[in-house]
């Protein structure tokens, strides 16, 4: 099956996802600056999943252009992918009401746990598909290693919610650091092709 239909609905769910973030924001209530000081921490939480969404969605690019092809468990490992980033604003939403109160700081950190499996389980049916090259099998198992490291900075956070929440968003922030730019390894191997 060609990847085409599967990018445009992913495009289109990760548009989705950020448009339903940014209407959540309420519009504040009064004409100076003293109205903003309510939304500072809807804002924070705001950025932070537009930032986390926005590197799902550039690392997904990058990992959906090394096949031609797509088949069953790529499509379903890809929806459940999307289905956990579509939770992402109800997180994000609950995290920034309430100030970044532990339980939903935990809820978030749970939530950015699943999506870092959805996204290991995608690439995994992925690597399977592709043919054996050893330059792109590197760039898969630099992948994983980024993909441990996250998930075990994920289950940190979890832990940490109920101690120190800003150890919870250092963890997120060292998360989207690391994911920022996509692996170079991926683009050298399929330079090489």
């Amino acid at each position: 099956m060609n990847k085409a239909r599967l990018e445009a609905f992913s495009d289109g769910v990760f548009a989705i996802i950020i448009t339903i973030m940014v209407l959540e924001i309420k519009v504040p209530h009064g004409d100076d600056w003293n109205a903003l000081k309510p939304l500072i921490p809807v804002m924070m939480s705001y950025v932070l999943s537009f930032i986390f969404v926005g590197i799902y969605w550039v690392n997904h690019h990058h990992l959906l252009h090394t096949i031609h092809r797509v088949n069953t468990p790529i499509l379903w490992s890809n929806i459940n992918l999307l289905f956990w980033l579509s939770l992402v604003p109800v997180a994000t939403d609950w995290m920034g009401d309430t100030h970044f109160a532990s339980h939903p700081v935990a809820a978030y950190a749970i939530l950015l746990l699943l999506c870092g499996f959805a996204f290991t389980i995608l690439q995994l049916h992925i690597e399977k598909k592709i043919d054996k090259n050893e330059k792109l099998q590197h760039a898969f198992d630099m992948l994983k290693r980024k993909g441990i490291i996250s998930i075990l900075a994920y289950s940190t956070a979890i832990a940490f919610a109920f101690v120190n929440t800003t150890v919870s968003g250092c963890l997120f922030l060292f998360v989207s650091f690391m994911w920022f730019i996509p692996d170079k390894n991926i683009e050298r191997a399929l330079n090489e092709e």
